[in-house]
């Protein structure tokens, strides 16, 4: 996929984040490994009208200290303040080549009521029960990520985990592609509104039974590919041009 590709796919994947109203405005950021020294990341600009407008324009080629990338590829434009969670996220783990920092209200709400992700529903969404059963750890510093150290900080709070909750934040995803990260962004909140909603309604929170996870199974690249097309048919019409960058 070429750079220009690249870009683009990371600005479908910021309208695809803020369709799904994991962020709203012009807070969340989304990166994407390029090589060993260089990512592109989504920055700001004097003209920002905030993430759901991304273009592919507002996706910039940086170094990981924050440098251009490439002539001119910082004219106009400021990398987020937070770009210590996405430059240690990735140094910590080769195996990443995306991060998505989002800040989905129903995850920070569930998590300031004491409710932890867990494995409430199989069927309903099987990745995301998955993914709940690994644990989805907390970061339990409300600040803003802003350097090395409290990056850091973040990457150890993880434990390996794919997402992290920042407490009365957001999120970090991180997945070997723009697509898995946020899809596993879209999955932890769909858990946490679920949460909330039993919750709310005086109902207790149970996990699925041990002997149901060996009937949900490893749905297979075909299904990520399957639901990354929806997300984006949510975002873009029929025939667009950002088609080809769908999977």
């Amino acid at each position: 996929m070429s750079l220009d590709e690249q870009r683009a796919l990371v600005a479908l994947a910021c309208r695809v984040a803020a369709a799904r109203r994991l962020v709203d405005g012009i807070l969340g950021h989304l990166s994407l490994r390029v090589d060993d020294e260089r990512l592109l990341i989504r920055c700001r600009s004097d003209t920002d009208t905030g993430v759901a407008f991304t273009r592919p324009a507002d996706i910039r080629l940086i170094r990981f200290d924050g440098s251009a990338g490439a002539a001119g590829e910082l004219d106009g434009y400021r990398v987020p303040n937070e770009l210590p969670i996405h430059a240690e996220t990735l140094l910590a783990n080769p195996e990443y080549r995306a991060v998505a920092h989002l800040h989905p209200p129903a995850v920070v709400a569930a998590d300031l009521t004491g409710i932890t992700i867990r494995p409430i529903y199989g069927a309903y969404d099987i990745p995301g029960a998955w993914l709940a059963r690994g644990g989805v750890p907390v970061y339990e510093r409300a600040v803003l990520i802003r350097n090395s150290r409290l990056g850091k900080e973040m990457v150890a709070a993880m434990r390996g985990r794919p997402v992290v909750i920042l407490r009365g934040h957001g999120i970090t995803s991180a997945a070997a592609s723009v697509q898995q990260a946020v899809l596993q962004a879209i999955s932890v909140d769909a858990l946490a509104r679920m949460a909330l909603t039993i919750v709310s309604a005086d109902g207790a929170l149970r996990d699925i039974a041990d002997r149901d996870w060996d009937d949900l199974p490893d749905l297979g690249s075909g299904f990520t590919e399957a639901a990354w097309r929806h997300e984006v048919a949510r975002v873009q019409p029929p025939g667009d041009d950002a088609e080809r960058v769908a999977r």
